[in-house]
């Protein structure tokens, strides 16, 4: 009788371990990061893990993963950092200086897990001769994704996708060369208002937008999902990553989140990137790659499952997916206008100073005030666009205020 099988995680390599730094360490990428290094003793050694502003946390995870140094973003928070690692070997640094450093050392591949386009100069400063750069952060593409991805050209480092859905998307793609390709889909869960009405999503509050049904992720990315702005720019990103053009990319709602991402190609064949809802997953391909890792991940089941079902996404009662690919189309300045403006309404809305269609309202208001400019070309002229949205944003947000429920 066939037993079920039971993953059995692998014994320790002989091969020289891999030297890993891990931005982002104390988010919810971090902390699945973790979990997967410690299913393979042996394969890596931490060089350097990047956390915000909680030193404590930071400090617990540095020491967890035996790391050689670290970082904390917020510069006030070096003297909490010190004495929580006080007794270590770990060395130890606050502020943006730091973050680079941290960035920039030694190491075989470097995890980008910063939330926000505060990721962009520390894996800008990752990218290197022979590295491998695991981009969990979205906003380095949508930002600069013409300037980010010639840099990693340039300097000689191969961008390994570390979402779900672009890492299925680059499984897939192993089926067939690039020219092949008609199609790339993108899946979207549809989030906590899938089947919410328009008039219910206008009443929305931040606590009912982070109810997502099938993930565990922070704060902002789950926002994201609630209004499908994720997808658009996940769309965008894809743009980069596979250098495919706009009309090939497209985004399926699809509630179950087994299939991740779909490639279809030109004789009519699609394949499909499918697994459990568990950032483990891509994680796992892109540390051991071209590698497979051994992993205690839960096991995808399709008779349990039951049914997988899509649906095509709806434009009126999620305008933020149209406003992205308007923006992807229109090129140049406007998707990192188009991240700026998001980041700072998405602030506003968990703050409770604009409703949930206020995000959308904000984001279009913004656009329309910015006229297109050229593309960015290095980590400051994407910043100064940056911030310069940020401003025109922050200016509007009064006119929706009273939309907040």
């Amino acid at each position: 009788m066939t037993q079920p099988h039971e993953p059995h995680l692998p014994a320790p390599s002989l091969a020289p371990p891999q030297r890993l730094t891990l931005l982002g360490a104390t988010g919810s990428i971090g902390r699945s990061v973790a979990r997967v290094l410690a299913e393979a003793p042996g394969r890596f050694t931490v060089e350097a893990v990047v956390g915000g502003r909680d030193a404590g946390a930071l400090a617990g995870m540095a020491r967890t993963l035996g790391a050689r140094f670290a970082a904390l973003a917020d510069p006030a928070g070096g003297h909490a950092l010190a004495q929580h690692l006080e007794g270590s070997s770990i060395a130890s640094g606050a502020g943006a200086t730091a973050v680079l450093e941290a960035a920039a050392r030694d190491a075989d591949i470097v995890v980008s897990a910063i939330v926000g386009v505060a990721g962009l100069a520390p894996s800008t400063a990752a990218l290197g001769a022979g590295r491998r750069l695991a981009l969990a952060n979205k906003e380095c593409l949508v930002a600069g994704g013409d300037f980010f991805m010639a840099e990693a050209a340039r300097r000689g480092t191969q961008i390994l996708p570390m979402d779900s859905e672009h890492n299925a998307i680059f499984q897939a793609l192993s089926a067939a060369p690039a020219s092949a390709v008609e199609e790339i889909i993108l899946t979207a869960s549809g989030g906590p208002f899938r089947q919410r009405s328009r008039q219910e999503m206008a009443r929305a509050t931040p606590a009912d937008a982070l109810k997502h049904p099938n993930w565990s992720m922070g704060a902002k990315i789950t926002i994201d999902s609630a209004t499908l702005m994720n997808k658009g720019l996940e769309l965008i990103e894809a743009l980069h990553l596979f250098a495919v053009p706009a009309q090939k990319l497209s985004a399926v709602v699809h509630p179950e989140s087994v299939v991740h991402g779909l490639v279809a190609f030109v004789d009519g064949s699609v394949v499909a990137g499918m697994a459990v809802p568990d950032m483990c997953v891509p994680i796992a391909h892109c540390l051991a790659y071209p590698e497979r890792l051994a992993t205690s991940c839960r096991r995808l089941d399709l008779v349990k499952a039951g049914r997988l079902t899509f649906e095509a996404p709806d434009l009126e009662r999620f305008p933020a997916l149209g406003m992205a690919r308007a923006a992807m189309a229109a090129g140049g300045s406007a998707t990192t206008v188009l991240n700026a403006a998001n980041e700072v309404a998405v602030a506003a809305f968990l703050e409770g100073r604009i409703g949930f269609y206020g995000i959308t309202d904000a984001i279009a208001a913004t656009l329309d005030r910015m006229p297109v400019g050229e593309a960015p070309d290095s980590v400051e002229a994407v910043l100064s666009v940056d911030a310069e949205a940020r401003r025109v944003t922050q200016d509007l947000l009064p006119k929706f205020a009273a939309k907040a429920s």
